[in-house]
């Protein structure tokens, strides 16, 4: 784990200014441990999350994903996860699709057709096309990469459910918001709207999210 992004406090005072609804938010969560997005600075492991939880609760995707890390010896690399069959994974509660984008990535990783290091050099949009190349990584996931392990400060996630019962939550709208609203308060929080998804999300889950 790591310290929260540099431009956290920055963040926090710039959202604070612009909306009276976050600044509410931003001062409901004052303790460091809630307040701190923090990244592993493990791509592999991440992708590996992402695949796993993608479209199941988190309480399921918690346990396929302990299941998953017994079975590479609670050590998630490309090496260890191309020593296990496919048989080995899809007996962690993995679908068959599941299996294949995490045999795909771990292929891809070790062959170097796909380079991690790549993509702190591009933008937001470029690496988010850049890892939806994977299989089965979509755009979300993508972001939540770029999010949580990449702690880029400007991602909006607008395909997120969380972020959108949240916003219809503290903004009393229905539920879904309007894109032309969600669209609205992505320019309001630019170039911090990484910072404001956090907040919202705390705001409907009082767990700290990680990927």
């Amino acid at each position: 784990m790591t310290k929260a992004p540099k431009y956290w406090s920055k963040a926090k005072n710039y959202l604070s200014k612009k909306d009276k609804i976050m600044s509410k938010l931003i001062n409901s969560y004052k303790s460091p441990s809630e307040t701190i997005l923090t990244s592993r600075k493990d791509i592999f492991f991440s992708l590996c999350k992402s695949i796993i939880g993608q479209q199941i609760s988190v309480a399921a995707a918690n346990s396929v994903f302990y299941k998953f890390k017994k079975k590479c010896n609670y050590k998630i690399n490309a090496k260890n996860v191309s020593k296990l069959t496919f048989g080995q994974l899809k007996s962690c509660g993995l679908s068959r699709q599941k299996v294949l984008g995490i045999k795909n990535l771990s292929k891809q990783i070790l062959n170097k057709s796909f380079n991690p290091k790549l993509i702190s050099k591009m933008s937001d949009e470029d690496a988010i096309i850049y890892l939806s190349n994977l299989r089965q990584i979509g755009r979300w996931s993508a972001e939540m990469i770029l999010l949580f392990t990449y702690n880029r400060s400007n991602i909006w996630p607008t395909q997120d459910i969380g972020l959108l019962r949240a916003i219809s939550k503290n903004y009393n709208k229905k539920y879904l918001p309007p894109m032309k609203f969600v669209n609205l308060l992505q320019k309001r929080y630019s170039p911090y709207c990484s910072v404001a998804t956090w907040y919202l999300w705390r705001s409907i889950d009082p767990e700290p999210i990680q990927y």
